[in-house]
């Protein structure tokens, strides 16, 4: 099948064990991020299998229109970037292993190193010691410090184990359902949504963004925080109210944050006054940026284009999509790779 790859930034597949999944494909790489439908259309023309990583390119109904040849997209994890509806009606299913049972360890852990830098003001330690001023001022110690993880799920379980061999205070808030799970789990659950933003010095939310979780977190939530709270984001920029995390920044409650999501990705300019913030430590999603992340996301990207390709398409987000009726598995189109 022809195989073209997007937004392989710094040209990292090819360097992992897993792009030999694809041996017998015709594989186009491409290393710039581009987002005009016209340029997409035209750099996507032949393409039959469109592997995305993660939500760097949206592949709006518009763009789907434009690629007759188009026969799949395999992915890895949440799909908000892509128009579902429009893939179904033009037959082009959509594969994602959403990987329920295993969480992402790179997010967890740079969830946690976020929350380091943020306590002992790494970049602003940094920045002082090489202007030539030494220290700028006094961290925190995390030991007995209480964590809120909002979201009962498997990368806020990661983080809870950091914290407990930090000995900090863990306690949770989630949905109903998840609420119910923790407390089955003999998890501590606030007694309250308010009593878990006004009493946790650290709130790190960790839920997946869907229709039923943007805006979860509402300016009413932060205004609740502590002046000496941090908040930690390294899920979706979206399951926070928008323009609220500025905003409560610039009003001191919580007085600190961390991110690792954005509303618009990549950032449009580097003078954004949000990231440019002095009590926020932010990075370019790099949650999942790991070598061993990649390798591990890849190898079921890859496995999914391997099941298309003979016949027996696995982890479909839109089943629909095929007629079900008269399934044959695509037919060979070269062999090989291509770089740009």
């Amino acid at each position: 099948m022809r195989v073209t790859i997007l937004d392989d930034w710094f040209d990292t597949l090819r360097t992992l064990p897993s792009f030999g999944l694809l041996d017998g494909h015709d594989v186009t790489i491409h290393n710039d991020h581009e987002e005009r439908v016209d340029a997409l259309a035209e750099r996507l023309a032949g393409t039959e299998a469109l592997v995305l990583i993660r939500e760097r390119t949206p592949i709006p109904a518009e763009l789907i229109e434009r690629l007759p040849n188009l026969r799949l997209i395999s992915q890895r994890s949440a799909h908000p970037h892509i128009d579902i509806d429009s893939c179904t009606r033009h037959g082009v299913p959509v594969c994602s292993n959403l990987h329920t049972d295993t969480p992402s360890y790179a997010t967890a852990e740079l969830t946690w190193a976020l929350v380091l830098a943020s306590v002992r003001q790494v970049p602003q330690q940094m920045a002082s010691l090489r202007a030539g001023t030494w220290q700028m001022g006094i961290g925190k110690t995390l030991r007995g410090r209480t964590i809120g993880l909002y979201g009962y799920g498997r990368i806020a379980k990661a983080v809870a184990h950091y914290a407990a061999a930090f000995a900090m205070n863990v306690w949770w808030w989630a949905s109903a359902d998840g609420r119910a799970r923790a407390t089955a789990d003999g998890a501590a659950v606030a007694p309250s949504r308010t009593a878990f933003f006004a009493e946790s010095q650290i709130v790190s939310v960790h839920i997946r963004l869907t229709p039923a979780t943007r805006s979860a977190i509402t300016r009413a939530d932060l205004a609740a925080m502590r002046p000496d709270a941090l908040f930690v984001n390294t899920s979706r920029a979206g399951v926070v109210e928008p323009g609220a995390l500025p905003a409560a920044l610039d009003a001191g409650r919580p007085g600190y944050a961390a991110v690792d999501v954005y509303d618009t990705e990549p950032l449009p300019q580097s003078d954004d006054p949000f990231i440019h913030h002095p009590n926020l430590v932010a990075t370019p999603h790099i949650g999942y940026v790991t070598e061993d992340e990649w390798d591990l996301q890849f190898t079921d990207i890859y496995d999914q284009v391997n099941a298309y390709r003979a016949g027996h398409p696995i982890n479909m987000i839109n089943p629909d999509a095929i007629d079900w009726t008269d399934q044959r598995p695509p037919p060979e189109r070269g062999v090989g790779s291509r770089h740009e």
